[in-house]
């Protein structure tokens, strides 16, 4: 696969961040394909190569659907390589099989053409505000719940913002549950995932010197929201005790790798560690 940021390898784990969100950004194009199918290896260049060449004016995706049956099937894939163009989380355009390089670049500019300036809707206000003024995001999504206060966007959005400080974690865990959340459902189990590692007393901070202590003092550092730290004592408890590392280090680490992401390069990493410690 080309080495480009604007061509990426999605699995189930960051769909919705990367197709869903991102095509919000900038238009994305899905390209489902399979190592054994000859026609996806004679159009992925070409797709590749446009990716590139156009430079960020689309986001290329590509699914193994071997890999990732459950995306194929949500997008009714019947054969492959079959492509589809995302614009603001919708399927606006798409074709199955390969075509002549004119007419893909033709798709492509379609895809990547103008579109109408949008009004910024009180949900883009309100996740503008998060990286800069969490204050304002706060009184942002709170206004939002007075009109609906079942929306899943402003409850997962302000359960985001109060926990991003410590001592929220009682209104967090309310504006989380008795709620269908639908498209915002893996978001809101990650902030639940959060408060249930913060129930963890934070203090005092053990010394790690057995593997007892050495899990309890990864329980605080999660708690504390250290996550990488907290999963290096987690490896080192379990260096001390195998027992303890098959059952409660794996428990917590999976929490962990749930809040900073499965497939992030530190849960990548930690997994691998703990596995070949193991077995």
């Amino acid at each position: 696969m080309t080495d480009s940021p604007w061509v990426v390898n999605v699995t189930a784990e960051n769909f919705d961040a990367v197709v869903v969100s991102g095509s919000r950004e900038r238009p994305v194009v899905v390209d489902f394909w399979a190592e054994w199918c000859g026609p996806c290896r004679r159009l992925a260049p070409m797709l590749e190569a446009l990716a590139v060449e156009m430079n960020g004016a689309f986001t290329l995706v590509k699914i193994n659907t071997d890999e990732n049956p459950e995306l194929a099937q949500a997008f009714n894939v019947s054969g492959i390589p079959a492509v589809y163009a995302i614009r603001d989380a919708k399927v606006v355009n798409g074709f199955t099989g390969v075509i002549p390089e004119d007419e893909l670049r033709a798709f492509l500019a379609d895809v990547t053409g103008p579109q109408a300036p949008k009004e910024p809707t009180s949900l883009d206000v309100a996740q503008e505000l998060e990286g800069r003024d969490p204050k304002a995001a706060s009184a942002a999504y709170r206004a939002m719940l007075v009109s609906e206060p079942t929306d899943p966007a402003a409850r997962v959005g302000l359960a985001r913002v109060l926990l991003s400080a410590h001592g929220n974690e009682t209104e967090a865990r309310e504006l989380l549950t008795g709620v269908e959340f639908g498209d915002f459902a893996p978001e809101a189990e990650r902030l639940q995932t959060v408060c249930a590692l913060r129930e963890h007393p934070t203090d005092p901070l053990p010394p790690g010197t057995d593997g007892a202590s050495c899990l309890e003092k990864g329980a605080v550092l999660a708690a504390r929201g250290a996550y990488e730290p907290a999963l290096e004592a987690l490896l080192e408890a379990a260096e001390h005790d195998r027992d303890l590392g098959r059952g409660p280090v794996r428990e917590l680490m999976l929490k962990v790798f749930a809040v900073i992401g499965p497939q992030s390069e530190p849960a990548n990493l930690y997994r691998r560690k703990l596995q070949a410690l193991l077995y």
